[in-house]
Parts: C-alpha cells; structure tokens; sequence
C-alpha cells in the first residue's frame, strides 16, 4: 500500500492491474480452455477480455464514485442498501477469492509435482497444501519481504511469457491453427467463462482509489490500458500454444499446457523455465490474495467493517487467515483443477453481475452510461449461464457446488445477524 494519500500514478496503477492478472490465471486456463475451445481458443480470449472490460468499465465508475477500499462489498451494500442480501454476496464474495486461491494452489501443486516428475493426485495435493500452509506461516510471522519483492516476480513472468510468445509466433505450425480443422464453435463460446478467469485480477485497480492521483482521470485509464495489454498478450499466447502443440497434446497437458508448449521451442529447459515460472506466479497470487481475503473479506463477511489497522501484512487477529486456511484446504483435496476453476469462475461472474445490478441504482450517481452497465450485467450472467450448462454433461457436479455455496453463504450471514447482530457498514458519502 502507498503511505502517503494520492500517490499511485497511472502508470503504477497500470503496473498493478497487469501484475494481478497476468499470473495464476493463464497458467490455469490456457489448457483447459484450449481443451474446449482448440485452435479458435484465442477468439475466446477475445471476448472474455471485451466482458472484462464492460465489467472494468462499471467497477471503475463505481471506485470513483465511492471511494472505498472496501470495493465490490461497498458497492453492494450502496446499491442494494445494508440488508440480508447485500450481506450474503459479501459472505458469497469471500468465498469467491477462497475458491479462486484453491484453484490457485491446485495449479501450483500439479506444476509442481509435473515439474518434480509425480504427476500423481497424492503429489499434487500434498504441494498445492504444502504452499498454502507455507504462505499462512509466512503471513502470520510477517511478509514484508515477500510484499517487496512482487514487483520484480510481476516483471519475470512478464518477461517469460512474452519472450516466449515472440518465439512461438515464429515456431507455428499453420496447419495446427488451419480453420479447416476448427472445432464446433460451441466449445469457444463455452470456453469464454473459463478465460474470463485468467481477467479476474482487474478488480484489485479498484483498491486503489483512496491512494490514487486524480481517480477520476487515472482509474479509467488504469483499468482500460491494464485490460487491452493483457488481452492482447493472452490472445498471442493462445495462438502460440495451439499453433505448437497438436489439440491432443493439450487436452492430454491442459493442466500444464503452456510449460509444455515450450519444449518444442526451448527443448526440456523451455518446459522447466516456464513450469518454474508458473510456481513463482502461482505462489506469488496465493500470496498476496491470501492477504487480501483473511485479513479485510473475513473482517468485512464477519463483522461488517475493514480492518481499522489497513497495512499489508499488519493484523488486527490472526483468525481470519487461520480459518481462510482451513476452508480452501477441503477445496483442495476433493476436487480437481477443471472443477475448482469453473466453480472459481462461475461464481466470480455472478457476483460481479450482482454488483452491476447494483450499480443501476447508482447510476445517477456514478453518471455511468446506462447502455454499458447493462451489457456488463448481460455479459457477465449470460457467460456464467453458458458455462454452466456447457458442463452439465460432463461435470454436473458443477451446479449442486454453485447452490452449496450460495446455500451456505445465506446461512452464514443470517447466522451472523442472529447471533452477532451484524451490519455492513457503508462510507458516509
């Protein structure tokens, strides 16, 4: 965080938002999309950046307007007001950054034990634990240490994918890419929620705003350039790894589809650099996500209100990210990565479409067109829908854990109110 008020850039808020997206993400999804989507994955790309950016438009109006750390939670409660629903998408915020951090983890547990020759279920989940416990040891001792260095990981895997996809884009083979051997469109316009995925660190720009040189200037920009430089990085990337690798090859690797992409260009070394380079963005989201939902989602989902102590790394308690630890690790071991990755992102969808449905109550406020707000709560219910039912067939499972957790975030913030007498407090604007 910056210690002195209206201090982060353009270019520093830019910084961040590229830093939050590009990690994680596009580790994850780039082979499980490609597994759906094939050779055209990279048009999925192209729309779950545009979904993106109507979303980082209508959050972007919003930090503005209410100018608050506290971000979609504050969002909420201005629009819909302090009652039992606004609540329980808080809870159910909470729990959206819980799963996207086992997602996450699972990734940096199969790099891991890919990289380490196990490519056993045991290994993976005994890694994807190892670091969550590691980062919750990390962060209650203190991390001020691994918070410095974000910049420079921020700046290696940059560095890595875009040497990479440079080098790729003259290593492609055109019949791999051939329209002639296009799947069924269907599988890309199914993909879009998964990529939507790799986009979902836009909202961290939002955070910023108390901090922040001119909001009213900086944060559309911000949120604008941050989105157009990841999407056209991801969209490159995708067709460096569809046009190396065969669409059996990805579905056979799509936990681990970009390190492998890289060997026929950098040989086993290519593999490992970009594998080792997945650890280190893996490691570094769970990091500094963990931070962000123990210390102020838990506070906000228990009590109603930010920590009042709002450093990086500096505690009020110790429960938040004690029990934050406890409720991924389950995630971790009962499911799989394509499980935890749709649920993360379906999830994601609807609360940022909740939050937009929200913002049409504001919109006179804001001074948002309404026509973009619109399309963003469109986009964002109608991608999840179709994500949704795309793996009915072949993971049903998926919406009996959608309705468990609305279920449970309901259940938990009436719990909260019944016996804490909780309420969400909102700035005073």
């Amino acid at each position: 965080m910056q210690e002195s008020k209206k201090a982060f850039g353009l270019w520093s808020a830019v910084f961040l938002g590229i830093g939050s997206m590009v990690g994680a993400g596009i580790f994850i999804v780039i082979g499980q999309a490609g597994a759906m989507a094939g050779n055209i994955v990279w048009l999925s790309f192209v729309f779950g950046g545009i979904i993106a950016l109507f979303s980082g438009y209508s959050l972007a109006k919003l930090a503005v307007r209410y100018q608050s750390r506290g971000g979609i939670v504050e969002y909420l409660v201005q629009g819909f007001g302090e009652n039992i629903f606004s609540g329980s998408m808080s809870v159910m915020f909470y729990f959206s950054q819980l799963i996207a951090i086992a997602a996450v983890a699972k990734s940096f547990g199969t790099y891991s034990a890919t990289f380490m020759a196990h490519g056993d279920t045991l290994w993976i989940n005994i890694f994807a634990i190892g670091i969550i416990v590691l980062f919750t040891l990390i962060n209650l001792i203190g991390a001020s240490i691994v918070a410095k260095s974000e910049n420079f990981i921020v700046i290696v895997k940059l560095s890595v994918l875009i040497v990479f996809t440079i080098a790729a884009l003259f290593t492609i083979k055109p019949e791999l890419l051939s329209l002639h051997d296009m799947p069924p469109i269907s599988g890309m316009v199914f993909a879009i929620g998964i990529t939507f995925f790799a986009y979902q660190g836009f909202s961290v720009i939002t955070n910023t705003v108390e901090d922040m040189d001119n909001p009213k200037v900086t944060m559309m920009k911000a949120m604008f350039i941050s989105l157009l430089f990841v999407a056209a990085l991801y969209i490159l990337t995708s067709i460096s790894v569809l046009g190396n690798l065969s669409l059996e090859k990805v579905i056979e690797t799509k936990d681990y589809a970009l390190a492998e992409a890289a060997k026929p260009i950098f040989g086993e070394w290519g593999f490992k650099i970009m594998a080792a380079t997945a650890l280190l963005a893996t490691a570094s989201a769970i990091n500094a996500t963990l931070y962000a939902v123990s210390d102020i989602g838990y506070t906000m989902a228990k009590d109603g209100n930010l920590p009042e102590v709002y450093e990086y790394h500096i505690y009020q308690s110790f429960d938040g990210l004690i029990v934050s630890a406890l409720l991924i690790i389950p995630m971790i071991l009962f499911f799989n990565l394509t499980q935890i990755t749709t649920v993360a992102a379906i999830v994601m969808l609807i609360v940022q479409g909740t939050t937009h449905i929200a913002h049409l109550n504001l919109i006179k406020e804001t001074g948002a067109k309404h026509s973009l707000v619109v399309l963003a709560i469109l986009a964002m219910f109608g991608v999840a829908a179709l994500t949704l039912y795309s793996t009915y067939k072949t993971m049903p499972e998926i919406a009996y854990y959608l309705i468990a957790t609305f279920a449970i975030a309901f259940t938990a913030e009436f719990l909260l109110r019944y016996f804490k007498e909780r309420v969400i407090s909102k700035q005073t604007v």
